[in-house]
């Protein structure tokens, strides 16, 4: 396993040099190697103080590299996924298969677990980051001497509800629907969180099923955290201090703090940067400023075709011109068949677009000076994105961690609306869509935005969150603490 790529040495990150050399392992699902490759990259922008090797399937390695800077102080490993019945051949991430093969990757993940012996044990890091499927990395880590910190892709509120162990204490049964529409015991008396609707309990009662004799996502999390150094979350405390306060209580331990991790401006211009594809641009451009609704549920959250009809529905009746970005899960749903009803795109002709043909330029079309508004899943990522970017936010919200980060966000921070629904099945109609975006869009006007309580909450957050005197403080702090975690 010395095939390392991009890098200029063998490694040493244990000899006693003055970088903190630290391993990446993510899970095999790029909706979390990426937000360990924005951590990577904003710890490498830091200079030399940091050296990272980056752990990953070697299918995943091209997109990997790609996405971070050629430095002498990065590389990668790739791991050999061993086959697992039931896993399709070339498998590698979760883009590749179904909700069951999703957890089979768990299981192949468990069997390279020789192959990060031989690594830990040649290159000796300092630290290694890792992420919730691997319980078994800190004892592991622990017998070559090297620290782990396991690193939340999702917000502390979160954790907080869903992972600490006053959730499911020792001995306990699994918690029940009703259970888990209330918050465990201790749970910050600041926050307006008093309790979640049926569906979205439900939802989460995934996290404590058992799959192929492996731990429950709650028993896995619980024991990676329970038997760590410290515990890594991205985030603050301007905006989840109670939250991580909790998690340390309940945990503890420390818990480090990278501060949110504002997506990288797209380069663009004409020195070879991107550029918004040309069809968007000039579509875009026959809009005023700040009129157009930009719709989006990333490349892995999909609707049910009744719930794609009163979007649709909804953002016709708003009366704003829209682009909408549509998903289909492989293997149903997608190709030439949508669920787009009859007579909508005659309708909605020149001022609406349905866009059924794959990935889009997010964070280009959410920095053009047309879009005024954004609908999105509530995923974490695409929130500050949207914040950072400017338009307004109405979040709708599908499954998992999105449920509460649109609470964090529209209840707590005042920032965006959260689609109304009917709270015993999650069902949504189109006068809520058309209600929401209808608020969003009064709040984007100039004048109101003035007045407008999330208006200014929106324009207050966006300014901390491109303040990089605040954003590299929260960065040098960090690696602060990570050198004294090793003794650097």
């Amino acid at each position: 396993m010395e095939n390392l790529i991009n890098s200029t040495s063998s490694g040493d990150g244990g000899d006693g040099g003055s970088a903190v050399h630290i391993f990446m392992f993510p899970f095999l699902a790029f909706g979390h190697i990426i937000p360990f490759v924005q951590l990577s990259r904003k710890l490498l922008s830091a200079g030399t103080d940091v050296r990272i090797t980056f752990l990953s399937a070697a299918g995943n390695v091209p997109r990997i590299t790609t996405l971070l800077p050629t430095s002498p102080f990065f590389s990668v490993a790739p791991l050999n996924l061993p086959a697992v019945p039931g896993l399709p051949s070339g498998a590698e991430s979760t883009n590749a298969v179904s909700a069951d093969g999703a957890e089979l990757l768990k299981v192949a993940l468990d069997l390279t677990k020789p192959q990060v012996a031989d690594l830990l044990g040649s290159h000796r890091p300092d630290i290694v980051v890792t992420d919730f499927a691997t319980p078994w990395l800190p004892a592991l880590a622990a017998s070559f001497g090297i620290k782990t910190l396991p690193f939340s892709v999702f917000s502390a509120i979160n954790m907080a509800y869903l992972t600490v162990p006053a959730r499911r204490p020792s001995g306990c049964p699994a918690p029940t629907i009703d259970d888990l529409m209330k918050p465990p015991t201790g749970f910050p008396a600041a926050s307006p969180l008093r309790s979640i609707p049926r569906y979205q309990a439900a939802d989460f009662s995934y996290l404590f099923k058992s799959f192929y004799g492996r731990p429950s996502v709650f028993d896995s999390a619980a024991e990676v955290n329970g038997a760590s150094d410290a515990m890594v979350v991205k985030t603050c405390a301007e905006m989840e201090g109670p939250y991580v306060e909790y998690l340390e209580a309940q945990y503890g331990k420390p818990v480090l703090l990278v501060g949110p991790i504002v997506p990288d401006e797209p380069p663009s211009g004409g020195g070879g940067g991107e550029e918004l594809e040309p069809r968007w641009a000039e579509w875009l451009g026959r809009f005023a400023p700040g009129s157009v609704v930009f719709c989006s549920f990333g490349s892995e959250t999909f609707l049910a075709d009744s719930a794609v009809e009163e979007l649709l529905f909804g953002l016709e009746a708003a009366g704003s011109p829209f682009l909408v970005v549509l998903n289909f899960p492989k293997g149903g749903g997608g190709g030439q068949k949508t669920p787009i009803p009859e007579g909508f795109e005659e309708r909605v002709r020149g001022r609406g677009v349905v866009h059924t043909g794959g990935w889009v330029q997010q964070q280009l079309l959410l920095r053009h000076p047309s879009v005024g508004c954004f609908v999105c899943h509530a995923g974490l990522s695409s929130v500050l994105e949207a914040i950072v970017a400017g338009p307004q936010l109405v979040m709708l919200p599908q499954k998992g961690d999105q449920f509460l980060n649109a609470k964090l966000f529209a209840a707590e921070m005042g920032v965006g609306f959260e689609v109304e629904r009917r709270p015993e099945d999650g069902w949504f109609g189109r006068d809520a869509v058309c209600a929401a975006i209808k608020a969003a869009m009064e709040a984007a006007a100039p004048a109101a935005s003035q007045q407008s309580r999330v208006g200014e909450s929106h324009r207050k957050w966006r300014e901390f969150l491109l303040d990089e005197q605040v954003q590299g403080k929260f960065t040098v702090e960090f690696i602060d603490k990570l050198r004294q975690l090793c003794g650097k």
